[in-house]
């Protein structure tokens, strides 16, 4: 029995002296029937609304693309209007007046190119139909002389209609006509869209800067304004300096189609010119298929002539013509223009693809002035040449000619035969 004390408490021994004393039960250790801390609750609660919040958010922007990417299809056509409607508007016009007379101009040319495009079009699809019997007994005498066969045009005909992948090829048209029609919706509507925002932009141009700069301090409203500047003159130059390519390249093939006796060369000519300027990588080779198409029509070998001229005119345009025109207005160069454009199309697609050059050309100008720069040394290895005595080629010829120059050793006396 342990001894207890007067108040009946047991009385604890005290250790020995050099020993030690027994461990106690550590007093935090959670009894099997212990409640949970009082912060997890609000830990799993937080985590869960943090899941929720970036899943909603993540939701909400995926929804909103197409209309961030509308806005900025509009800030930068707002950009490329500016010059014109500032002009107007610092010679006593209203401004909301300005920007309505720039866009009905390009409204009215836009609506006339179409137009034009639209007639010469449905004009050779017509002359196409109407020819194409005479195409098809063409091609049905060619395989008859070339194979021994007795193919008829009724024959082939009746074939066709009474195809199963041509009545497929029905049904499937037909079933897709209303997604065409919802596309051609979903079109105009975008093109209201971005007509809409890019009116407001460049109409209230000054009031969105002035609201823009209210939320900043002095000193971030000048970097603010000069970076709106520069981009204003960056995209005007982009635009500008198309436009002139656009120019040349629609008169030179206008020429070589009235040449050759094309028709609708007027309307072949200002079609290569916009659409080889105004879609990157890929606008050279697409503007180039129609004249073609149309030239084989009249004859085989002048689409064979209108593709070594758009060969040769696109090395012209490369190499001569683009770097003269964007020097001053763009001023960037052609290898980071194109890796801009790839990037572009990677992150935005054909929108991209054609804001690209106009804001990297404002990036790499707003950079510029942040960049110390200094005066290049006179030094032969700037322009690409070896310093003498150091390059790889001259200690080789140098070495070469001590070794054919050595000496070349006597041969040994013959030895004497029997001698001892």
């Amino acid at each position: 029995m342990a001894p207890t004390d007067e108040t009946g408490q047991t009385t604890r021994h005290a250790s020995p002296p050099g020993t030690t004393p027994p461990a106690r039960p550590p007093a935090d250790r959670a009894a099997p029937g212990a409640r949970m801390p009082r912060w997890l609750p609000r830990a799993m609660v937080l985590a869960l609304a943090l899941i929720a919040t970036f899943q909603l958010g993540s939701w909400a922007f995926h929804q909103v693309t197409g209309l961030l990417i509308n806005i900025l299809i509009a800030f930068f056509l707002a950009l490329a209007i500016e010059p014109a409607v500032s002009w107007m508007a610092g010679r006593g016009m209203r401004r909301g007046f300005a920007t309505f007379l720039v866009f009905l101009g390009l409204v009215i040319v836009t609506a006339g190119f179409v137009t034009l495009l639209g007639s010469m079009l449905a004009g050779q699809i017509v002359k196409m139909v109407e020819g194409f019997p005479d195409y098809l007994d063409s091609v049905i005498n060619w395989i008859n002389e070339t194979f021994h066969t007795e193919l008829r045009r009724v024959d082939v005909q009746e074939g066709l209609l009474h195809s199963d992948w041509l009545r497929k090829y029905a049904q499937t048209s037909a079933a897709g006509v209303l997604d065409v029609s919802a596309q051609v919706l979903g079109g105009l509507f975008q093109l209201l869209t971005i007509g809409l925002f890019s009116f407001y932009f460049a109409a209230d141009g000054p009031r969105l800067r002035r609201a823009l700069c209210s939320v900043l301090p002095p000193a971030r409203q000048a970097e603010v304004l000069r970076a709106w500047e520069i981009a204003v003159d960056k995209t005007g130059g982009y635009l500008y300096s198309r436009g002139l390519m656009a120019l040349v390249s629609g008169i030179a093939h206008y020429v070589l189609l009235q040449a050759l006796g094309v028709p609708y060369a007027p309307v072949l000519g200002v079609w290569v010119g916009l659409v080889s300027q105004f879609i990157p990588t890929i606008g050279t080779y697409l503007a180039g298929a129609l004249p073609m198409l149309i030239a084989f029509t009249v004859d085989p070998w002048y689409a064979v002539w209108v593709l070594v001229f758009v060969v040769i005119y696109q090395q012209f345009e490369n190499y001569g013509l683009q770097p003269k025109l964007t020097a001053k207005t763009v001023d960037i160069h052609p290898a980071v223009a194109f890796g801009s454009v790839i990037a572009g199309t990677a992150l935005l697609g054909a929108v991209g693809a054609l804001i690209a050059i106009p804001a990297v050309a404002t990036l790499q100008a707003f950079l510029g002035a942040y960049v110390k720069r200094y005066d290049v040394t006179d030094d032969p290895r700037v322009q690409g040449q070896r310093a003498r005595g150091t390059s790889g080629p001259g200690r080789l010829t140098h070495a070469w000619t001590q070794w054919t120059r050595r000496p070349v050793p006597a041969e040994p006396e013959a030895q004497e035969e029997g001698s001892a």
